[in-house]
């Protein structure tokens, strides 16, 4: 039981890590095609600022939980994946610096470069992580001892890049949103101009990726022994439905709300679908990586969830009023303020 209670955790850190963080990249993604001048580009940035590196205290959260409630998931995992994960390490914080750097000097060139270092810092983990969950939705090739019989070429197979280009897309969605809440004028225009553009494509991409999954991967299974958990799946194509309705309205708050409803809806549908596989093996289902044969003892799962109970309503709370607290949109008058990022 603890095991189970620990694997739909572990689905909802990443669901909640993808909507704090999944804007975050979007923004940063979207920084040299929205972001027409230094100031528009400055507002992009502050419209995350307060936000970013809280956001991913998540990434932690869901890494450490691998580590603690699934210690073999997570040796296999860093072993195995190790690459595109030392990638995605370095892209983070090539971002981070990115976004600290870039107004130590006051020269075109140097904002330039470092304006550079955030777009790569922020598309480059949208792109693994996409890479990486679909691999990991059609099966790692494991063998009996857990030993990732591949390399880095092996996850670039036609259904890992769909799941990477589909992660790009939602989130560059997701950070169009963003900024419609908290831009105004020419780029707020320009924001939600783009949203309604990425809408019919990620329709097209997420009904392809769909079609993927039931050709690659064995995620139905659990949900054809249990038709009611179709509802993960019909959850996320109605806040896409809506979400065009929410785009026309101009409601952007709705809209970004539906969109992170999507993100959470679309993640726990691979998540369940992989159920009790933690890294299911394309060599031989006897091979995967599960709840059963992965989870540390029933006393170290049940200290953790006494933990958990207490810390995670402490930082969701702290998050909360962070957000209620920077609010108000960011404008160029704001920019001229010393506490501006």
């Amino acid at each position: 039981m603890l095991e189970t209670i620990w694997f739909l955790l572990w689905g909802v850190l990443w669901a909640i890590y993808f909507i704090l963080d999944g804007y975050d990249l979007g923004i940063g993604t979207l920084l040299p095609f929205l972001g027409k001048s230094d100031t528009d580009r400055r507002i992009m940035l502050n419209s995350m600022g307060p936000f970013w590196d809280g956001n991913e205290v998540w990434l932690i959260t869901a890494g450490g939980v691998t580590f603690a409630a699934f210690p073999k998931a997570y040796a296999v995992m860093f072993s195995g994946l190790y690459t595109p994960l030392m990638l995605l390490l370095f892209a983070l914080i090539i971002r981070g610096v990115s976004l600290e750097f870039r107004h130590q000097v006051d020269s075109p060139a140097w904002r330039r470069v470092w304006d550079w270092g955030a777009t790569i810092g922020s598309f480059l983990p949208a792109l693994l992580l996409g890479v990486a969950f679909a691999n990991i939705f059609m099966g790692l090739p494991l063998d009996e001892n857990g030993v990732f019989q591949g390399n880095l070429f092996t996850l670039l197979n036609p259904y890992g890049l769909a799941g990477g280009v589909l992660f790009v897309l939602l989130f560059a969605m997701h950070g169009a949103l963003w900024l419609t809440i908290k831009s105004e004028g020419d780029l707020q225009r320009r924001a939600a101009s783009l949203a309604r553009k990425l809408w019919p494509v990620l329709v097209v991409l997420i009904g392809a990726f769909v079609v993927l999954t039931v050709i690659y991967t064995n995620l139905l299974s659990n949900y054809l022994a249990n038709p009611l958990l179709l509802v993960l799946l019909v959850a996320p194509v109605l806040a896409l439905l809506l979400l065009r309705q929410q785009i026309g309205k101009e409601d952007w708050w709705f809209a970004w709300g539906l969109s992170a409803a999507m993100i959470t809806g679309l993640t726990l549908f691979g998540v369940v679908g992989l159920y009790p596989a933690l890294l299911p093996s394309s060599i031989n289902p006897d091979y995967s990586i599960t709840i059963a044969n992965a989870a540390s003892s029933t006393l170290t799962l049940s200290i953790m969830l006494g933990v958990a109970l207490v810390f995670v309503p402490i930082v969701a709370a702290y998050q909360f009023w962070l957000y209620r607290t920077f609010s108000h949109k960011v404008t160029e008058k704001e920019l001229g303020h010393d506490g501006a990022y």
